[in-house]
């Protein structure tokens, strides 16, 4: 005897993996719509996103847990809803005939209804805090629309459940069509092209836009219309400049950036941690989450996908004053890098965007994390000898990096201890330092020889340290475990290379990498730069966009450097700031 009770019935076992395909049609949105705004093309609202937004939106998948629980418990006691076929076809018809007549009606009233100032105020208020949309944005809501918003778009599912005609596949096509349409309305890019309405116009009626829906999100009382603006166009409320706005969003053209910041990825799972990748991880500091292990086979893919495409990508924009900014990424992770058979490779896709940017007319590209080192490209100065002719400049931010770490020094210091590999910008901070009367102590003696021979120090500022008894520590590449460990307590490490040292003390302080605090007037700051706080920019990142402020016409690359203190008098002119940490101030 075959059991034909609920525990055989199939609908009930998909429904979790219906919940991960709606997640991932959701991310899938987001990581376009994010990408397709950094770069311009089809934008329509030009303001940028900040914190505030992100942190408000990033429990978005929250209502497809709970419309899963709903899918549950209906598919269980509601007649009709067990032992679904894959497939009816009039089940499916019927359930967008429902769609197109009750629930758009019904839904453009309730939605009028909710911009009322009583109902506004308490409820719809939350959804229109986002005045630059995300597909997400779609869903953020408060608990009692979510309620109502499911029992509206429930009626054609119910119907096809009390009629027999229910199926699998009318569901999940149901489902994927709101979701889909959500996520279009939302993305703040237009992707309609004009000829589907040419070919079929009263289409216009019957099927919204990106634009459409923006409008609303900016006007307020306007364009009520959930999928379908045939009501709109009814009762009077359709946007005036709809059509124009629809317009002239298609016509635009790719951004050419002022500035270009080119990086690269940094671990596998980095790229989760990217703008274009998961908004609640961008928007925090990089640190290891334990369930990205569990996204194993889609690092796999992501890793192969950057192997065979292999080609530099946006990653975000912002603005500045006057200034269009971007940022693109190098599809190699650090541990290539440290590859010397990689190092062709690499230079070549940083060379080929250098070219592209040329040919888009950006006027200064700077070069991130290793984008810059030494054994790769001689500090970005390879570039400017194979192209003499380059209109940009490149800039490697040495000298920003310089002034931010010794303005990062303690008052009264009077002795460091510098450790790491010997780059451009370790050279400088020493020779800086001894300048200034601080003596520099190096724990090897190859060190302290390169020191004394590349510039002329007084034996009392340039010394080999006997002991590891220094305070502060300024630290690069190839600070060994065992020396952190014998470290004294409380000393304060301030790293000068582009990746931080991993933190073995908690005893001791560490600073991060070079940095500074971003200015309030500088827009779209809506993620983390890699290991940074929220809000603070890499000097290296920053020394791009002041040289194209004040219009230097020179490189800042190779083995020169521009003068330390005027590029750190204009970086502060410009807004930027220092970075306080708790280490620092109890020492000064």
């Amino acid at each position: 005897m075959v059991n034909q009770g609920p525990d055989r019935d199939l609908s009930y076992f998909l429904i979790l993996p219906f919940m991960l395909w709606r997640m991932l049609h959701n991310q899938l949105w987001i990581s376009l719509s994010r990408y397709r705004t950094a770069k311009g093309k089809g934008r329509i609202v030009d303001k940028g996103l900040e914190f505030e937004q992100v942190d408000r939106e990033r429990n978005w998948d929250d209502q497809i847990i709970f419309n899963g629980i709903l899918f549950y418990l209906g598919s269980r006691h509601l007649p009709g809803a067990q032992n679904l076929p894959l497939w009816r076809g009039d089940g499916f018809v019927m359930t967008f005939l429902i769609h197109a007549g009750p629930v758009e009606f019904l839904y453009y009233w309730f939605h009028r209804a909710l911009h009322h100032h009583f109902l506004y105020s308490r409820y719809h208020s939350h959804h229109h805090s986002s005045i630059v949309t995300e597909p997400i944005t779609s869903v953020i809501h408060p608990f009692a629309e979510h309620i109502a918003y499911f029992i509206l778009f429930a009626i054609p599912m119910v119907t096809m459940a009390f009629t027999g005609t229910g199926s699998v596949g009318s569901y999940l096509i149901y489902v994927t069509y709101i979701d889909l349409m959500n996520n279009m309305g939302h993305c703040n890019f237009e992707l309609i092209p004009n000829w589907i309405f040419s070919i079929f116009p009263p289409l216009k009626y019957l099927m919204y836009t990106p634009s459409f829906h923006s409008l609303h999100h900016t006007q307020f009382r306007t364009n009520y219309s959930l999928f379908m603006p045939i009501y709109d166009y009814i009762y009077g409320t359709m946007d005036k400049s709809t059509d124009s706005l629809y317009e002239s969003s298609l016509k635009r053209e790719e951004e050419s950036p002022d500035v270009l910041h080119l990086t690269h990825l940094t671990t596998p799972e980095s790229i989760y941690q990217l703008p274009v990748g998961f908004a609640s991880l961008a928007s925090k500091p990089h640190t290891s989450t334990w369930y990205l292990w569990l996204m194993w086979p889609v690092t796999l893919w992501s890793m192969l996908l950057t192997w065979i495409y292999g080609r530099t990508f946006v990653v975000e924009r912002q603005r500045f004053e006057k200034l269009k900014l971007q940022t693109w990424a190098i599809p190699k992770y650090s541990l290539q890098y440290f590859l010397e058979w990689q190092n062709e490779a690499i230079n070549g896709l940083i060379e080929e965007a250098i070219l592209e940017a040329e040919e888009k007319g950006v006027k200064v590209l700077s070069l991130g994390l290793l984008n810059q080192s030494e054994e790769l490209n001689r500090y970005g100065g390879l570039y400017v000898h194979r192209n003499p002719q380059l209109k940009i400049k490149v800039v490697d931010g040495s000298s920003l990096a310089v002034a931010v770490i010794l303005n990062s020094i303690p008052k009264g210091t009077t002795q460091v201890l510098l450790r790491g590999n010997l780059t451009k910008v370790a050279y400088a901070l020493a020779f800086s330092l001894c300048q200034r009367g601080i003596q520099v102590a190096t724990l090897h003696q190859s060190d302290y020889l390169k020191l004394t021979k590349s510039f002329n120090a007084t034996e009392s500022k340039l010394v080999l340290a006997q002991s590891y008894a220094a305070k502060i520590w300024l630290v690069g590449d190839g600070l060994s475990k065992e020396e952190q460990l014998n470290a004294p307590k409380g000393t304060i490490f301030v790293p000068f290379s582009q990746i931080p040292p991993k933190k073995l003390r908690k005893d001791c302080y560490y600073h991060c990498t070079p940095a500074m605090k971003t200015p309030t007037s500088l827009e779209n700051i809506y993620s983390c730069e890699n290991w940074l706080p929220r809000r603070v920019m890499s000097a290296w990142r920053i020394a791009g966009i002041v040289h194209a402020l004040e219009g230097w016409n020179e490189h800042e690359c190779g083995y020169t450097m521009s003068d330390i203190n005027k590029v750190w008098q204009a970086t502060l002119r410009h807004g930027f700031q220092p970075l306080t940490t708790t280490a620092t101030t109890q020492t000064k």
